[in-house]
């Protein structure tokens, strides 16, 4: 098929978080897949098959730190969160400051306030806390929040209500 998205470039960060890139057709935007090493196995699948324009970063991470890092680099149109199970929404929380000296070689300072956010694709359903979405949502990122097996549904809708999308 033409215009799907190809595998790229793989690499790891500073702190230890693995990154691919995939890109499509030329054009389009720049879109960011953020996911805990428990839900990443299937998502290169995922992510190969979707047809359109830009480029695709997926992170796979722990912790917010990694993520918001991985955000100011890949400066998305959108990010898709993958969790558990879709939310809709979720309230401001508290992450308990910590000090991870384990990851990468690197040692850093986790934690903070984080914001409420509301999906971006304006679906309906549950509302529930989501860390990752707070931190995207701080950062002035829209953000979507789904399961692992919806991502390149997800991104496929997200591409077509864009201008320029797909």
């Amino acid at each position: 098929m033409l215009g799907v998205m190809q595998h790229t470039r793989t690499w790891s960060d500073v702190y230890g978080s693995a990154l691919a890139l995939f890109e499509g057709r030329a054009g389009g935007h720049a879109w960011l897949v953020a996911a805990p090493p428990s839900l990443a196995g299937g998502l290169a699948g995922e992510l190969v098959g979707v047809d359109g324009k830009g480029r695709v970063t997926l992170v796979v991470h722990e912790g917010l730190t990694p993520l918001l890092a991985a955000l100011r680099e890949a400066d998305p149109r959108g990010v898709i969160v993958v969790a558990p199970s879709a939310l809709s929404g979720g309230p401001a929380l508290s992450v308990p400051g910590r000090v991870v000296a384990d990851a990468g070689g690197v040692e850093y300072r986790e934690g903070g306030e984080f914001p409420a956010w509301t999906g971006a694709d304006g679906a309906g359903g549950p509302a529930g806390e989501c860390a990752a979405a707070s931190a995207a949502a701080q950062a002035g990122a829209a953000v979507v929040v789904v399961g692992p097996e919806n991502v390149a549904e997800a991104l496929s809708a997200w591409m077509d209500r864009t201008p320029h999308g797909r």
